[in-house]
Order: C-alpha cells, then sequence, then structure tokens
C-alpha cells in the first residue's frame, strides 16, 4: 500500500503539469496579441500614411481596423481566463505540496515513534533487568 505523501506527490505532479499547459496557453495568447499588434500598426500606418494608393482604401483600412482591434479585445479576454486558470492551478499545486509535506511529516513521526515502541518491546521482551545486570543465582 502507498503512503499518502506518495499519492500526494504523484497529484503534485499532475497538478504542476497542469499549471505549465496553463502557462503555455498564457504565452501562446500573448503571442498572438504581439503579432495582431504589428499587423494593427501597419493598417494605422497606412491609413496615415500621404500616399494616393492608401488613400483610396482608406474604407477598407477602417474596417480592417475594426476587426483588428475587435479580435485583440476577444483574445484579451481570452488571456485574462487564461491567466485566471493558471493562477488557480497553481494554488491547487501549492495547497497539495503543503499537503504533501505535511503528510510526509506524519510519515516520519509514524515512523520514529514505531522504531521507538520497538526498541521499547525488544528491551522488554529480552527479560533484561532495568538495572542491566544479570542475576547469576
Amino acid at each position: 500500500m502507498k503512503a499518502r505523501s506518495e499519492k500526494l506527490k504523484r497529484l503534485v505532479a499532475v497538478q504542476r503539469h497542469l499549471e505549465r499547459m496553463a502557462e503555455s496557453e498564457v504565452a501562446e495568447t500573448a503571442r498572438q496579441r504581439t503579432e495582431l499588434a504589428g499587423t494593427i500598426d501597419v493598417v494605422v500606418d497606412a491609413m496615415g500614411s500621404a500616399h494616393p494608393m492608401h488613400r483610396v482604401f482608406s474604407g477598407h483600412y477602417a474596417s480592417q481596423l475594426g476587426r483588428l482591434v475587435q479580435k485583440d479585445q476577444m483574445l484579451l479576454g481570452i488571456q485574462q481566463v487564461h491567466e485566471a486558470r493558471m493562477m488557480k492551478e497553481r494554488a491547487k499545486g501549492d495547497r497539495l505540496e503543503e499537503h504533501m509535506k505535511d503528510a510526509r511529516l506524519s510519515e516520519d513521526r509514524e515512523a520514529a515513534d514505531n522504531s521507538i515502541l520497538d526498541l521499547i518491546d525488544q528491551h522488554v521482551s529480552g527479560g533484561a533487568p532495568a538495572s542491566g545486570k544479570v542475576d547469576g543465582r
């Protein structure tokens, strides 16, 4: 039978994996937002350009900018959800780790107590006198 601390150790490992997965989702969403910000900058620069070609497409640029800003807002919401999930997973992992440490300490104390009790039992069952002298009569 596995000790409680060993079971909790496995749960901590699984929880840390879930935490890393959430961190990777946050990083991916942040990367997408960075790329989108670059695209928004290009569209804004094109809208502000004095080049006659860009003036022809100004209506298209404005609608594209609106869609890009809307997508950025959507990604921001998704990123906030992922960040909240990451913090929740981290907190769960921290709590499990504390429970694991407590269980390990408890198991170590129990093992130490048992070994002391075994020594006492050996001493008592050995029939040795309390003074340590052997009665030769």
